[in-house]
């Protein structure tokens, strides 16, 4: 919201054509309080060629549509800080009313004085300065050596950073709080765009809090999609998950949004075309709020889908009399997955005014179906009026089996143990252990890891082995009771995986680190390749032995992990990853990684292939 109309697009020819007295604009400061103020310092200004540079870019141009359809004074308060997150923006108010948010509001509460939470904590404080006044004054007299005075506590300080809940609502919007109104419009979310569907609950607090304090009911509020962008190397599923939780704050009473990635930049995390950003939220509002019914004001939204053999019929509404290709090529960025448990990209054929038929060769099963699912996603679909659809998603995807799909060698193999990596604790439990009646000799043993992040990729690794051990009790998570020690080479190691970079094949060298003890990153074994400096494909267990705990399976030649299961005792915190990690800079074998909470699902299989009779 704070970009300026002087950073957008033609400048020169919008300020020339800024001549609309009857348009004000009035910017307040960046400011933050740990408690509310009443007053503020900003001048008005009237919108003409010298002015305007300085304006609000998506606000100003709404408000010049407004000004073009309605011919009234439009006024703009402008309280922006580019960057922000939404939780300065958001009253202690709008927390208390948000209960999923409890720690937040909990935070913000033990900073208020007034707060039981703050006069606890001081008084707590304040027992132990006295306790340390006491015992100070006897060491005085005593010539003893004083303990450390007390030091006030973190948590009671005032909260005053830009990105600390309440901050900015505090000194920035409580001062204009009542200041009459028809509505609010809002431009933000690159700096929460990882956090999902957490984000829809961190809008309603949002508004829940404004409203309350307004007092003029369920105002308008609309709001604008975040453009694509490339976000570095993040995953590219991360960005269509928030566009996801976007969508769903349309649940939150009398709220309208603008999708942008059909006027986005991905090179540039701020698009220029701020015009057509402002034409669209005026849309929302000449549609409703100023009495402008036949106004299309939305692209197609997804209403349902069918599955007719091997197609998907995926209808809309919205429409504006008939779907269509913005630029007249083949519709893009659709996928479907089947029964390869993997999205495919999909033809998308119009049928009529609003609805689409999804094929995609070789899925004569579909399931689910996905649109705009990348963070780099510049779709095509339009409605009549040229209005662009957000991403979704729909449907139901299987419960793939994916060893079975992906790995033909495991069909030679049977089950030993099953776990679900996300009950990892200090004494692993099996959902499935078959460990005590398979009996007789087996000729390889297989492990398949599946960990599904909480942005939905799936990634999956194989590795399967000569025997390096008799005993099935010692083919699983090593711990002190099981005995299971193992640092040694492997024969005839064959991995297969869908995680890039990830060196696949048959035949391979590789090695295990299997123990339950602390280890430390000394190559003691002197396996090829390793590096003493950090954790990785040749480390040395240490004492304690009911410690850390890895168990690891190398590629040596390749000097990768192809999967990591450390420090199972932490459970939710455990060491979970397949391939190299470059998370810490310590670690290639995902070690010190903490990361076991970062993945939705994860699962482990262990296989052995028996010697026939």
């Amino acid at each position: 919201m704070e970009w300026s109309v002087g950073a957008s697009q033609n400048f020169t020819e919008e300020a020339a054509a800024a001549t609309t007295p009857g348009i004000r604009h009035l910017k307040i400061t960046h400011l933050t309080s740990g408690v509310p103020v009443d007053d503020v310092s900003a001048d008005w200004q009237i919108c003409s060629p010298e002015t305007v540079a300085g304006f609000t870019a998506a606000g100003y141009f709404m408000a010049r549509e407004l000004h073009r359809e309605l011919g009234v004074p439009i006024g703009l308060l402008n309280i922006s800080w580019g960057g922000t997150r939404i939780e300065p923006w958001t009253p202690i108010e709008g927390f208390a009313a948000t209960p999923s948010l409890a720690d937040i509001f909990q935070q913000v509460s033990r900073t208020l004085p007034t707060n039981e939470l703050y006069r606890a904590g001081l008084q707590t404080h304040i027992d132990a300065v006295a306790g340390w006044l006491e015992t100070s004054r006897e060491a005085l007299k005593n010539g003893a050596p004083a303990p450390v005075t007390p030091v006030f506590p973190e948590e009671l300080k005032p909260l005053t950073a830009h990105t600390s809940p309440t901050t900015i609502y505090n000194a920035m919007m409580h001062p204009v709080v009542g200041y009459g109104m028809r509505g609010a419009i809002w431009y933000q979310g690159e700096s929460n765009h990882t956090e999902g569907l957490l984000y829809l609950e961190k809008k309603k607090a949002l508004l829940a809090g404004w409203r309350e304090l307004w007092g003029i009911g369920e105002f308008p509020f609309y709001f604008v999609q975040i453009a694509p962008y490339h976000y570095g190397q993040e995953n590219s599923a991360i960005l269509p998950v928030f566009w996801e939780a976007q969508s769903a704050c349309l649940e939150i009473p009398n709220t309208g949004m603008v999708v942008t990635n059909d006027i986005g930049n991905v090179a540039d995390i701020h698009p220029k075309n701020k015009q057509e950003v402002g034409r669209r939220l005026s849309l929302l509002a000449l549609k409703r709020d100023y009495g402008k019914s036949d106004l299309v004001a939305s692209g197609a939204v997804f209403e349902k889908m069918e599955i007719a053999g091997d197609t998907i019929r995926v209808h809309f509404t919205e429409t504006a009399g008939g779907l269509k290709s913005r630029d007249g090529k083949d519709l893009t960025h659709f996928e479907i997955i089947g029964e390869q448990a993997e999205f495919v990209p999909a033809k998308a054929v119009i049928e009529g005014s609003d609805t689409l038929v999804l094929s995609a060769d070789g899925v004569k099963q579909p399931a689910a179906i996905r649109f705009a699912w990348d963070k780099l996603a510049e779709p095509n679909l339009a409605n009549g009026a040229g209005l662009p659809t957000s991403a979704f998603r729909a449907g139901e995807i299987p419960d793939y089996d994916f060893l079975a799909l992906k790995v033909p060698e495991s069909k030679a193999y049977e089950l030993v143990y099953e776990m679900d990596l996300k009950q990892l604790s200090s004494n692993p439990a099996y959902e499935i252990d078959r460990s005590s009646e398979i009996s007789g000799a087996f000729d390889r043993i297989g492990y398949f890891i599946e960990l599904r992040k909480n942005d939905g990729e799936l990634q999956w690794a194989w590795a399967s082995m000569d025997p390096f051990t008799g005993d099935l009790k010692k083919i699983a998570i090593p711990t002190v009771a099981s005995g299971a020690k193992f640092q040694l080479a492997v024969t005839n190691l064959n991995v297969l995986s869908n995680v890039e970079g990830l060196a696949i094949g048959e035949n391979l060298s590789g090695n295990l680190e299997f123990w339950p003890h602390n280890y430390g990153p000394t190559n003691s074994a002197k396996v090829p390749g390793a590096n003493e400096q950090v954790w990785d494909i040749g480390d040395e267990p240490i004492d304690p032995v009911a410690g850390y705990g890895s168990m690891q399976i190398h590629n040596t030649a390749a000097k990768q992990t192809v999967f990591a299961i450390n420090r199972w005792d932490s459970g939710p915190n455990a060491d979970l990853g397949i391939g190299n990690s470059s998370s810490d800079a310590r670690s290639r074998d995902w070690t010190f990684s903490s990361n076991g909470s970062h993945y939705e699902s994860a699962r482990l299989r262990i296989v052995i292939r028996k010697v026939a009779n």
